[in-house]
């Protein structure tokens, strides 16, 4: 019996303490439900309030819209127009602002498009700046090679003053020698038997020994002959010619064959000028 009483008890204890953590776990969430409706409440009162402020300023607008239209009848009437001039000016008023805000769109696209373009022009002087020193550069180059050639040229004594003249090899030599300037020169092919013009005086070939790089040769100068008998290629053949007797220089470069031999006549540039033949420099500017 006391067992059977002792139980009730125990399970009243035990209930009781549940009960009460129950109630200890429940109260944050009835404080966060407390919480949350008065917040709630708060933003109810502050939509009301704001719908309240809202019709307010609908009212206010209407009013004054009202009174705009009033105003804007009556100063129409003052002015004798009507609601039909006043659209019409409004819409000319529109126009002249999109007018004025498409020129500003342009004068700007204008603007960006010039300074594209000063840019290109810069960036084109530059590019032209920058050729012009290479153009100088090559220049200088040339120079100094046209000055190492002409220094390597053959210098060889005259057949006549025993003197070392400059003399070229070959047509490209011709040319270099020629832009020193100080001569006129006339190239010239010549055939066995033929007596052929070469500047003011003629020349013609009796002989061409092509195994030995021997030749002999006539020149017609002044009513005069003279024989240049066994001579060598690339070798200086003087004569003087002329009212007042300047130095002349025949030099042959080559022997083709026993009948033919090619080369070139310099003249001091003070000589008279031929009118039956060019010289080189003029039949190269032509």
């Amino acid at each position: 019996m006391t067992e059977l009483e002792d139980t009730p008890k125990t399970f009243s204890g035990a209930f009781f303490a549940a009960v009460v953590i129950a109630l200890v776990a429940a109260i944050p969430g009835l404080i966060w439900c407390y919480s949350t409706s008065s917040r709630l409440t708060l933003v109810q009162a502050d939509l009301a309030e704001t719908k309240q402020q809202n019709a307010n300023l609908k009212a206010e607008l209407r009013q004054s819209d009202a009174r705009l239209r009033v105003a804007t009848d009556e100063f129409g009437n003052s002015l004798g127009l009507t609601q039909k001039d006043l659209d019409q000016r409004a819409q000319e008023i529109v126009r002249r602002e999109e007018a004025d805000e498409l020129d500003t769109q342009k004068l700007a696209s204008a603007q960006r498009q010039t300074a594209q373009q000063v840019s290109s022009v810069a960036s084109d002087v530059s590019s032209v700046k920058t050729d012009v020193g290479g153009v100088r550069t090559d220049l200088g180059k040339t120079q100094t090679d046209l000055a190492t050639t002409i220094a390597q040229l053959q210098t060889v004594r005259g057949d006549l003053t025993n003197t070392n003249s400059v003399i070229a090899r070959n047509h490209d030599e011709l040319v270099l020698l020629e832009h020193k300037g100080d001569r006129n020169f006339y190239e010239f092919t010549l055939m066995k038997g033929q007596r052929k013009p070469v500047g003011t005086v003629s020349l013609e070939l009796k002989k061409a020994d092509l195994k030995h790089s021997r030749f002999t040769l006539n020149v017609y100068a002044d009513d005069r002959t003279y024989e240049k008998k066994d001579r060598n290629v690339d070798e200086p053949l003087q004569f003087y010619s002329g009212k007042d007797p300047q130095l002349f220089e025949i030099v042959v470069n080559a022997i083709s064959s026993k009948n033919q031999i090619s080369g070139y006549l310099a003249t001091p540039k003070s000589a008279p000028a031929p009118t039956h033949l060019l010289s080189l420099r003029d039949s190269m500017a032509q």
